[in-house]
């Protein structure tokens, strides 16, 4: 298979697979409304899915130095699609929705790590930095279909049906995965655990950097896209549908992504990494302060998530090309449980300023609720180094 068409099958595959990622955020107000939740309550719904995806990804990922990527990937589609059909069943209110997203966020760790890793496997080296970022990007695509798919399904039919969609749609990955993609037989099995694997990758300083950005992006990521149709349906007043906003907004991480890791390729990568946190950190907070001026609000979204998908693709790329591939599954292991991590935190801990400011129509908790997202950014873009 050629390259390109290599990238094809899996950019299409992730997007199947993706089809469950934004059900809970594109619904969260409806939810809301069902189940009486409070802001906290929303953001443990919103971040139960990077919960699901941090206690998976260890093995998930660190098991490709040892067998093939794509076998991960199967099971971890299967995840997804299970996770989705399981909320028709059970999911009656708040806490065993938090159930069936736990399985949904194993499903993407067993799909988006070890589908890059099925790519790097399969593609040359000169290939990988520019590669990587077009997969990469292509998780903005799979966010985006799922919130304007998910919000169009149960607008015209109803809240089972999108969940029951949203779920077969990662089985139909699988056939193409199965299909497609040709076994690889790794060389050489490593005879190092998981976690010797792990730590060989954290002794590296440069890799630890990298570590530490995926972590503060993740964080001011994951918050923003649990959170965005909140924002829209607060923004907004009901002059326009949130969840097509929410779609919008998320197809602009598509081209930032891509032209950030190009831009950052020709230049100093960490000094590009540090001015991009710098911008969205700041726009985070601007965010919060005009989330009730709809038409700056329209304005400042899109080229707040610019900024935040901007080093995405960056960071991903730079952390493939320094890494050994003897250790590069361990090592994204640990850069995807440290970023998801953060992304489990971020939306609760908006939600947590949400409920003590004074709720979610108040400009003032707004203000921190957003701000929170972008604080560490601030904060990295202070600490960072300007070499390369």
């Amino acid at each position: 298979m050629t390259p390109i068409k290599l990238l094809l099958v899996l950019c299409g595959a992730e997007i199947l697979t993706m089809a469950p990622f934004s059900s809970i955020p594109a619904l969260l107000p409806r939810l809301v409304q069902d189940w009486h939740m409070s802001a906290t309550q929303e953001g443990l719904l919103g971040g139960s899915y990077f919960l699901g995806y941090l206690i998976s990804i260890s093995h998930l990922s660190g098991a490709t130095d040892r067998i093939d990527a794509k076998k991960i990937y199967l099971i971890g589609s299967g995840l997804a699609g299970l996770g989705s059909l399981l909320f028709i069943f059970i999911a009656h209110n708040w806490y065993l929705g938090c159930l069936s997203q736990l399985l949904c966020g194993a499903g993407l760790a067993g799909t988006y790590m070890p589908g890059l890793r099925a790519l790097t496997d399969r593609m040359p080296d000169h290939l990988q930095t520019r590669y990587v970022a077009f997969y990469t990007s292509t998780f903005g695509i799979g966010a985006s279909l799922s919130y304007a798919m998910t919000g169009w399904i149960s607008h015209i039919s109803n809240i089972t049906t999108a969940f029951l969609i949203n779920g077969l749609l990662p089985f139909l990955a699988i056939l193409v995965i199965t299909i497609a993609l040709q076994d690889v037989h790794h060389a050489k099995k490593h005879s190092q655990s998981l976690i010797t694997g792990q730590l060989n990758a954290i002794k590296n300083k440069n890799i630890r950097n990298y570590i530490l950005g995926y972590s503060v992006h993740c964080w001011e990521l994951f918050a923003f896209r649990s959170w965005i149709v909140v924002i829209l349906t607060e923004g907004l007043h009901g002059r326009y549908s949130a969840t097509l906003t929410a779609a919008i907004i998320n197809l602009v991480g598509i081209p930032a992504s891509i032209l950030g890791n190009e831009f950052a390729s020709q230049n100093s990568r960490a000094q590009f990494i540090k001015r991009t946190m710098f911008i969205s950190g700041i726009l985070a907070w601007a965010c919060g302060l005009f989330i009730h001026h709809m038409w700056i609000l329209l304005f400042l979204l899109p080229l707040y998530f610019f900024t935040v998908m901007a080093d995405s693709g960056a960071l991903t790329a730079g952390l493939i090309e320094i890494t050994p591939k003897s250790i590069r599954g361990a090592a994204m292991a640990i850069y995807s449980l440290a970023g998801f991590g953060a992304g489990f935190l971020g939306p609760i801990i908006v939600g947590m300023i949400l409920d003590i400011l004074g709720g979610q129509h108040n400009t003032i908790a707004w203000v921190f609720a957003c701000g929170s997202m972008g604080i560490g950014s601030l904060i990295m873009s202070w600490k960072l180094k300007t070499n390369r």
